[in-house]
């Protein structure tokens, strides 16, 4: 049974709804719950929050939290989740921002993604570096992360 399958299944016997925020996986999370029948009873909604604009707009995301600590940052992952959360009719939300790649600095790698993962009492949040595997691997990476930080949390 793949991941996102056993993620639909966990979540539909618990009658919990998810929503995610993504940025550098582009909707690739969400993408992987609806390819898997059934998930309309478990797949509320997504997000796909490309730019800090739309971070802002769509989950609530402070400007001065983004320009505190830029895009790629526990705290941005933090409130796209939260906000992901209240913007939908979930019961818990994943985000994910990170640097897939090429490129990335000294400061913030190629690789490095951020996660976020809030249920209504609380955000957690969590960063992960899977290193400069190329842009494909690293959102491949990153996506499935994101899966078994849902399942775990179910």
């Amino acid at each position: 049974m793949s991941l996102a399958s056993e993620l639909i299944e966990k979540a539909s016997s618990l009658g919990k709804m998810i929503t995610a925020a993504e940025s550098c996986t582009g909707g690739m999370v969400t993408a992987a719950l609806t390819d898997i029948p059934g998930s309309s009873a478990v797949v509320e909604r997504g997000f796909v929050t490309y730019t800090n604009a739309a971070k802002t707009e769509l989950l609530g995301v402070k400007p001065e939290t983004l320009a505190a600590h830029g895009a790629v940052s526990e705290e941005v992952a933090a409130e796209m989740a939260r906000g992901a959360l209240s913007a939908s009719h979930a019961q818990i939300a994943i985000s994910v921002t990170g640097i897939a790649g090429p490129g990335g600095s000294d400061h913030k790698p190629e690789g490095r993604v951020c996660f976020g993962l809030a249920d209504g009492s609380q955000v957690r949040t969590e960063t992960v570096e899977f290193g400069a595997l190329g842009r494909d691997k690293v959102r491949r990476a990153a996506r499935d992360h994101a899966l078994r930080l849902l399942l775990s949390a179910l």
